[in-house]
């Protein structure tokens, strides 16, 4: 098998001894091509290329959950199509790596090779559904080009933590879990929409042709599998019912006074897979294949971790069965 194993050299938990005995074992099953990322945006063009070129039949992704995204993305740029593209497979070199843990891949990096070089002689694949968020027409954000996402979208409050865990990277600290709950703590001090939400969820209704709406929610997250993140070893669930082989799952909330984050934070923190954060203020939906968030101001916005700004407006498609992944 052709394969084309993307390296990003700045993994967090990966050395360079470990990319080079990882990249041995696989050169040893697969006809290897290494490619080291250099830029923001360097392995989607890589993926892209592998997946017009026609010749390369698996593409690895060697990072976190932000170089997968970005894969995905060059894999389909011209849209999915499973029985033609490239192959996935994740070997988790991050510091949360969700999308390769949901997929339950080791999240050691050297477990996780073994376990594909397993499943590349079994010849264990799964298809898996992915999210896609676009600008949505007739407003102001409509130009925004379509991208895929593998395990969540934030729009709001969740949103702004992570572009203040982002911000904080870039001043050299190191992405852990305190950082994050640190940047919880200062992004909900300083939120100025936690008593009035501005997002207003649109969806198509139970009659053909109406539209059901939902208003001033303060924050929201899309969900395409379950868990939605990890708190070091402790998943954490929103929506447990979200699934790979499902369209979209989205957990929102109303109401985001001391109190109520209080309450919410708790359940988030001790969910399960059979029971996620419930209440009269929170809204629970599954497997939605359209639906668009619109907001009175402009929001932070973010997809598998990536911080990409604020958004007025973000329209949403679930997509079952979008990619082959090696498992």
């Amino acid at each position: 098998m052709r394969a084309l194993l993307v390296v990003n050299p700045a993994a967090t938990t990966t050395s360079v001894r470990t990319r080079e005995v990882l990249t041995h074992a696989l050169a040893n099953d697969l006809k290897l091509e290494v490619a080291e990322t250099q830029y923001r945006g360097h392995a989607r063009d890589l993926a892209r290329e592998a997946a017009e070129g026609g010749q390369i039949e698996l593409v690895v992704a060697l990072g976190g959950d932000g170089t997968v995204n970005e894969v995905v993305n060059g894999l389909l740029t011209q849209g999915p199509d499973p029985d033609s593209h490239p192959r996935l497979a994740v070997v988790p070199g991050g510091s949360t790596n969700v999308f390769a843990r949901a997929l339950g891949l080791p999240n050691d990096v050297v477990e996780a090779t073994g376990a594909l070089l397993d499943a590349l002689r079994d010849r264990s694949e799964r298809t898996v559904g992915l999210g896609l968020a676009s600008g949505t027409p007739g407003t102001e954000d409509e130009g925004i080009p379509e991208r895929w996402f593998t395990f969540c979208a934030g729009f709001g409050f969740d949103a702004g933590v992570v572009g203040r865990v982002e911000q904080q990277r870039e001043r050299g600290k190191r992405s852990t879990h305190a950082l994050y709950l640190r940047q919880f703590v200062r992004q909900f001090l300083g939120e100025t929409n936690r008593r009035h939400g501005t997002i207003t969820l649109e969806r198509p209704g139970a009659a053909e042709g109406s539209t059901e709406v939902t208003e001033d929610l303060v924050m929201s997250i899309i969900c395409n599998t379950a868990p939605w993140t990890y708190l070091g070893n402790r998943p954490v669930y929103p929506s447990p019912e979200a699934s790979f082989d499902a369209a979209l799952d989205l957990f929102a909330l109303s109401k985001f006074s001391a109190p109520a984050v209080t309450r919410y934070a708790t359940q988030l923190l001790t969910s399960t897979p059979d029971r996620g954060p419930h209440g009269k203020h929170v809204v629970s939906l599954h497997d939605l294949t359209d639906f668009t968030l619109h907001s009175q101001a402009p929001l932070p916005f973010q997809m598998d971790g990536d911080h990409l700004g604020l958004r007025t407006s973000v329209t949403f498609t679930g997509v079952r069965r979008a990619l082959r992944v090696i498992v």
